[in-house]
């Protein structure tokens, strides 16, 4: 969370949860502050929509837990998470954005006007809601995880792989996404611990066969991890093999890089009443755009994507909503 206090805070507001019961009519409401909901609150502006934005419960979003950024466009050196939040931050406020702190604690959408209440005490009315509350990585709980975050630590090997080029890495996960990262990194690394609880695989038959065709990927059944040690960074894994078992013994793996392969939960719990969402929780949108089943309501970045889930594509879909909530206004006016 020291991460999201170096985040530039000058354009925003704090919410009227002093004044509770207070309600607010605005045109255009934005939830979320990553790469999506920022990129929105830019676009939004410019079309004299006025959006409203509150930065939820990780303003910056998922970046500001993020070291260096190699792979956004426009930073040829690279740059930091919470440094490139700021930017985008920066660039919807001097267009007119209203950046707010806040987290949307009840959502109730309605024909042509939905509400959404902010920390339990304002409710603001809005003719259109741009959902980008994107999704939160699965992480084991442990200590370490915390400890070597951004120091050997991720939960993207699209984003971090780069910076293991040559080394040795361990992904945690027996499911498609882990087998993907883990075959996305063998091309990188020296060498890939692929770590299964089970004595089998829960991925497809094809990317189980990918897998075993990849030389320098090796499958470390039935292990659980129990910590990390290195003096600042991440030098090795500490393993708990055959646990429970007659045979169980504790292993220690010298490693570089330390995966999370196991899931994603999207931030969308408080409007699956009524708008809706794949078995994970992701956001449904229609064909190409980002519209809900809900008139009016749209949906962006990692909290209705489950594929891609990069800074960048993130930012584009947040283009579309912004877009396609100018069109929707339009048209009802």
């Amino acid at each position: 969370m020291e991460l999201f206090k170096s985040l530039n805070t000058e354009g925003a507001k704090k919410p009227f949860s002093s004044q509770p019961g207070k309600v607010e009519k605005v045109k255009c409401l934005i939830l979320g502050s990553g790469p999506a909901g920022f990129t929105a609150a830019i676009y939004a502006s410019r079309a004299n929509l006025h959006p409203v934005l509150y930065e939820g419960l990780q303003p910056g979003g998922q970046l500001t837990t993020t070291t260096e950024v190699e792979n956004f466009p426009g930073y040829p050196e690279g740059v930091t998470g919470p440094v490139m939040m700021e930017d985008l931050k920066a660039q919807a406020v001097r267009f007119g954005t209203d950046v707010r702190w806040g987290l949307a604690t009840a959502a109730e959408f309605g024909e042509g006007l939905h509400k959404i209440t902010i920390d339990d005490s304002l409710v603001i009315e809005a003719e259109a809601v741009i959902i980008a509350t994107g999704a939160e990585a699965q992480y084991l709980g442990l200590p370490d995880e915390k400890k070597y975050a951004g120091s050997g630590v991720s939960a993207c090997a699209t984003c971090d792989g780069f910076f293991y080029r040559g080394k040795d890495v361990a992904v945690v996960g027996g499911g498609d996404t882990a087998c993907e990262e883990a075959i996305y990194l063998a091309g990188l690394c020296r060498k890939v611990y692929l770590i299964v609880r089970r004595d089998q695989l829960r991925a497809s038959k094809v990317m189980q066969n990918r897998v075993a065709k990849t030389a320098n990927i090796e499958i470390l059944w039935k292990h659980q991890t129990k910590g990390l040690t290195g003096k600042g960074v991440v030098e090795g894994a500490i393993f708990v093999k055959n646990k429970g078992e007659a045979n169980e013994e504790e292993v220690t793996v010298p490693i570089d890089g330390f995966f999370l392969a196991i899931g994603h939960k999207p931030n969308s719990d408080i409007f699956k009443k009524q708008i809706e969402t794949d078995e994970i929780g992701y956001i449904k949108t229609v064909g190409v755009t980002t519209m809900t089943n809900i008139e009016g309501v749209f949906a962006c970045g990692d909290v209705m994507d489950p594929y891609y889930k990069q800074a960048i594509t993130a930012a584009g879909s947040g283009c579309k909503a912004a877009i396609d909530a100018e069109r929707y206004l339009s048209e009802k006016h």
